[in-house]
């Protein structure tokens, strides 16, 4: 199913396939042997057609860091209380956190969306509240048709502000406590897996604590399933039922910074699940992601077969507000440089011979 054209894209733009042909043969002209440099050279081709120009560069890079919270707290499937989403969010907004200080290192812009917590607004965050938090997912649908519209165009605004800021590069974060749950269960109705498949420790639950989790995620599948029957499989319908603000604002970012030829760089278990809602509703999207890491959380290696992605690294890490992704932007830079920057064997006077 597509996404209604009301709000978001119905039709994204193609890869462009003469800028991806020069980059390929620019490449097999660099004085090195063929294929050497890895999937670096195919990082650079692809950001080459992503971008439609012969020298590709993530030097101007957004992100984008969503907040909300969510009524399936009410379970207790968190270690934390729902007070710490609007504490990190002053935490991001002074510089504290992990993404503020990797946003510091590449010179990339940071901006802090509230889509809707418990707490009050933070001064300097984005307001797109929509409710304080989403309802429990575990007993009702987690928001409103109107209310899960409402995130997709704040997605889509921050997409919108990120071309104006002429971003080479998109990274969506996220925060919200809770947020695992909603994402397993978003993953588990799109995928048609078991809660037991993805559901993991999140924010680090014991045993007994993912057990819980994982009952609660699948009392929600079961509560979609009796609620919605024919429409059960629909993506928009899964997002509603199932989904979270920032979440279901990621997946219309990365629709609408398709739709302005931005590349977008995806982080973990969270915001790929929003990239697998996303392409479910699009696949034409699909194209324009690249993943940046490997999660420590469990789930995440089902959603990255599911979308046919393999990330650049593989950390262990588990932390979100996009931080995977940030640490894997050097890997893209690096790619460019040695595109844009090698010496061609003609130029450099070495024979191409034996390479």
């Amino acid at each position: 199913m597509k996404a209604p054209s009301s709000f978001l894209p119905s039709i994204l733009p193609s890869l462009s396939q003469t800028s991806a042909t020069d980059a390929a043969a620019r490449q097999a002209t660099l004085t090195k042997p063929a294929g050497s440099l890895g999937r670096l050279e195919q990082l650079a081709i692809t950001l080459a057609a992503q971008q439609g120009r012969d020298k590709p560069a993530v030097d101007r890079v957004h992100i984008a860091l969503f907040a909300g919270d969510h009524g399936v707290c009410e379970e207790g499937i968190s270690a934390f209380p729902q007070t710490v989403t609007g504490q990190m969010i002053a935490n991001f907004a002074a510089g504290g956190a992990a993404i503020s200080v990797l946003a510091r290192q590449l010179d990339a812009t940071l901006e802090i969306i509230d889509t809707g917590t418990v707490s009050a607004r933070h001064p300097q965050a984005i307001d797109a509240r929509i409710a304080a938090g989403t309802a429990n997912l575990a007993r009702t649908d987690a928001m409103t048709a109107a209310e899960r519209d409402q995130a997709l165009m704040a997605g889509e605004a921050a997409a919108e502000r990120a071309a104006a800021a002429g971003a080479e590069l998109f990274i969506g974060g996220e925060m919200g406590i809770g947020n695992t749950t909603s994402a397993a269960a978003l993953a588990c109705a799109l995928l048609g897996a078991p809660a037991r498949q993805l559901t993991g420790p999140g924010t680090g639950l014991d045993a007994a604590g993912v057990a819980h989790k994982t009952h609660i995620v699948a009392q929600a599948l079961q509560r979609h399933a009796d609620t919605h029957a024919q429409l059960a499989q629909d993506p928009l319908t899964i997002m509603a039922s199932l989904g979270g603000f920032e979440i279901v604002a990621l997946s219309g970012a990365m629709l609408g910074c398709a739709a302005r030829r931005i590349p977008v760089l995806v982080d973990g278990f969270i915001v790929s699940v929003a990239a697998l809602a996303a392409v479910h509703c699009q696949p034409a999207l699909r194209p324009w992601l690249h993943f940046a890491h490997r999660s420590g959380e469990p789930g995440h290696a089902h959603v990255l077969d599911a979308l046919e992605a393999e990330p650049l690294l593989d950390l262990g890490m588990r932390l979100g507000e996009g931080s995977g992704a940030a640490v894997a932007v050097p890997l893209l830079r690096a790619a460019c440089a040695l595109h844009n920057g090698m010496a061609s064997f003609a130029d450099a006077g070495v024979s191409s011979a034996g390479t």
